[in-house]
Order: C-alpha cells, then sequence, then structure tokens
C-alpha cells in the first residue's frame, strides 16, 4: 500500500510547497509546506508507511479480537502495579540502557572515534529533541509490540519462541527504510515507490547489515520482550527503550563521527546503534537487567 500511494503523496506535497511559495496560507499549512519542499522522496514514502500503519491499524485489532477469542492457550495479561512501583522501573530501564549506552559513547570519544562537535545545542534546546521521541516512542511501541502483539503470541507458543518471535518483527520493520544514499530518478513516477521497496528489501541481502545493524535491533527487541515476560507488566521495557533514545539521539547531536578510524565499519557502524561493540554493549545491558529484574520479576511480586 505505501509503495502504491507515496508516489502521489509525493506530488502533492511538492504541488503544497509550490503552491505556498506564491500564495498566502495558514500558518499550520505554510510549515507543512516547508517541511513538503525541503523532503526527499524516502521521507515521503516513510510517512505514507505511517499512514498505512495507522489505516491497518483496526484491521489488526480485529484481527486479534478473533484469534484471541479462539485460542485455547492461558491468557497472559499485564498486570496492574502501583504507580510508586512503576515508576521504579522506568527509572531502573531507563539508567541502565541509557547509562550503558552513554559509557559506550565515552569509551569512543576517548579512543578518537567520536568529536564533541564545533558548536552543539543549548540544553534547553536539546531537551526536546530527545525527550519528546524517548517518551513518545518508547511507549506506543511497547504498547504495541511487547503488549499487543507480544501478548498475544504468548498465547500461542512459550515465552522464548514468543520473545524471538516479536524481536524479529520488531527488528525487520525498523529497517523498512532505503540506506543511505539511496537516489530515486523519478520520484514523481507511479511505480517509484515500488522501486524504493525493492531497494530497502535488497539491503536485507547484505551480510555485513545483519551483523552490525539488524543483531543489535534484534538483540534490542529480546531484552525488551524479556523484561516484559519476567515482569508482567511493560514499565521496565518502557524505561530500557526510553533511555536508548535518550542517549542515542542526544549523542548523536552532540558528537559527530571520525573519518576513517579503524573500529569503523565492523567495531562501530554508521552509529551508536550499529556495529559489534554496541552488541556487545547490549550484551552487557542484559547481564545487568538480569539482576536487576529479580527485583520486579513476577514470581518476586508474588511473594
Amino acid at each position: 500500500m505505501t509503495a502504491v500511494i507515496s508516489p502521489w503523496v509525493y506530488q502533492a506535497g511538492k504541488q503544497l510547497a509550490a503552491t505556498a511559495a506564491v500564495s498566502n496560507l495558514p500558518v499550520a499549512v505554510e510549515w507543512l509546506a516547508a517541511a513538503c519542499g525541503r523532503s526527499k522522496f524516502s521521507r515521503f514514502f516513510d510517512r505514507s508507511l505511517l499512514l498505512c500503519a495507522l489505516l491497518g491499524l483496526p484491521f489488526l485489532l480485529r484481527r486479534i479480537r478473533k484469534l484471541r477469542a479462539g485460542a485455547t492457550g492461558e491468557e497472559s495479561p499485564l498486570i496492574k502495579v502501583s504507580w510508586q512501583l512503576a515508576a521504579a522501573q522506568i527509572l531502573t530501564g531507563c539508567v541502565i540502557a541509557g547509562g550503558l549506552l552513554w559509557a559506550l559513547g565515552g569509551i569512543l570519544e576517548a579512543v578518537g572515534f567520536y568529536s564533541l562537535k564545533s558548536n552543539p545545542p543549548t540544553f534547553v534546546k536539546l531537551l526536546p529533541k530527545i525527550l519528546i521521541p524517548a517518551v513518545v516512542t518508547s511507549l506506543l511501541e511497547e504498547w504495541l509490540f511487547r503488549g499487543v502483539l507480544l501478548g498475544l503470541w504468548l498465547r500461542f507458543a512459550r515465552p522464548v519462541a514468543a520473545c524471538i518471535g516479536i524481536s524479529l518483527l520488531f527488528a525487520f520493520l525498523h529497517f523498512l527504510q532505503p540506506p543511505d544514499g539511496t537516489i530515486i530518478a523519478n520520484p514523481g513516477h507511479p511505480l517509484a515507490g515500488f522501486e524504493l521497496l525493492g531497494k530497502i528489501l535488497l539491503h536485507f541481502t547484505d551480510p555485513m547489515f545483519f551483523i552490525t545493524d539488524f543483531a543489535t535491533l534484534l538483540a534490542i527487541g529480546l531484552i525488551l520482550a524479556w523484561a516484559r515476560v519476567r515482569t508482567g507488566a511493560l514499565w521496565f521495557s518502557i524505561g530500557l527503550h526510553a533511555g536508548w533514545i535518550l542517549s542515542f539521539k542526544a549523542f548523536n547531536i552532540l558528537y559527530k563521527q571520525v573519518p576513517d578510524h579503524y573500529l569503523s565499519p565492523w567495531g562501530v557502524g554508521d552509529n551508536l546503534r550499529s556495529g559489534l561493540l554496541p552488541l556487545v554493549t547490549l550484551g552487557l545491558t542484559a547481564i545487568v537487567c538480569h539482576f536487576a529484574l529479580q527485583r520486579f520479576s513476577v514470581s518476586h511480586a508474588s511473594r
């Protein structure tokens, strides 16, 4: 659906930008037109994908209700916890994930892989750029992936199989975007969306991509899923997710990669989430979470 509508969304956006250049429009429309004017086709494809996901959500939820009605396995509902315990889980997860990822960034800066940008933004400007995505993305994705979908999957499979399955889906969907430098010669062509989709899927044939990028997202998904199973709730997973986003986005805004470093591309890839060293850091995060979750596990709460 995204491949079909994205060329038309692109043409509509560019037409809106052209109209705004010669006409006075409401402020909100002017802002949208300016964004459309400077955006490439890949961004229109990404927004079309979000629109299609939103349109398909009611059908997904209806299908989930039917599956739940016909399921024979035991229900695995999210347990209710006090707000104090929920806050403790969020804070603990955020500190563990964000702290270890930032520590990796500090080590990479010390070995010369990253350097501080010459004109970094002030804290006041930085805060909304990292806080809003951290809150919105962690809440939305944890509700959908670890709440709705994993909760349903647990009715049909053992916890290990369910966690692996939802984590593979989580990692795959995060890479439904074109590789850097992708160019579409004629974005307005009706088949331009399919051309871009082909380039995206071709990305998955690169072995290096699986080792340095896909594996890290899979590890993140596994840690988040297992935290949801261990606690019976989403709060620890939300904290982990938010912590990773806070550190990841803040570090990308404040630091730049030094070209031709010996750790690139296998040690660390295009960003702090790519490469073998981030994967090792996620392994350390999983170990720390294992001990931290003993306090918040369902069995501990029942005692």
